[in-house]
């Protein structure tokens, strides 16, 4: 075991501060998700307090160990907002599967929002499967709701921080998306993928020759 000396004490505080908060925060979100009516698998780990919203008729189920990271201490990268988890519709679902990792991620539905197993959202994702607002003036004056489609997460994706997921897309499992995409149509499984909007870059573990196609 590493000796304490003035190196690395104040790392060992820091850690020993973030778990501590951590253990707090995890029992006030669970209340808090107690209080909305949402599903909270055994371990789930919370770091700063998210925002859950559930309208009546809908769910939110959240499966085993999973984390969310809602303040900036809790991740280096540079968090901007909490987690937030909302329905807007009293028919939505949104599903995540077991060991997600969410670091101030946004996720909202209108239908549905299912999320596989093990899916990693660094900082700043947003996915959502409506565009919340009519495309007719006259309509979003009146406040009409916008179009809607569900979206699909399958296992063990990664989406880069600040990575947005729009309406009606399905990405396939182990594909990874480039960070600052924007997420318009499907992604097989298996893929890089970058550009603007996102598209498929290259197979995952395939030799890449030409770095500007991702971050073009």
């Amino acid at each position: 075991m590493q000796r304490i000396n003035r190196d690395n004490l104040p790392h060992l505080v820091a850690c020993l501060a973030g778990i501590c908060k951590s253990l707090v925060h995890t029992g006030m979100a669970r209340s808090a998700a107690g209080w909305w009516g949402i599903e909270l698998g055994e371990g789930c780990r919370f770091y700063g307090l998210p925002l859950f919203r559930r309208l009546p008729g809908s769910r939110i189920r959240v499966g085993r160990n999973c984390q969310f990271r809602s303040t900036v201490w809790s991740n280096q990268v540079g968090l901007n907002r909490r987690c937030t988890v909302s329905t807007l519709s009293r028919s939505a679902l949104i599903e995540i599967g077991e060991g997600c990792g969410f670091s101030s991620t946004a996720i909202s539905a209108a239908q549905s929002v299912r999320i596989g197993k093990r899916v990693m959202c660094g900082a700043n994702v947003a996915i959502m499967d409506t565009d919340w607002h009519s495309f007719d003036a006259e309509q979003r004056q009146a406040g009409t709701a916008g179009p809607a489609s569900p979206v699909l997460i399958e296992d063990d994706v990664w989406l880069g921080m600040n990575v947005t997921v729009l309406k009606g897309v399905t990405i396939g499992a182990r594909t990874v998306v480039a960070a600052g995409r924007v997420v318009t149509r499907s992604l097989p499984a298996g893929v890089i993928a970058g550009g603007q909007p996102a598209r498929v870059v290259r197979a995952v573990g395939e030799k890449f020759p030409d770095w500007s196609l991702v971050n073009g």
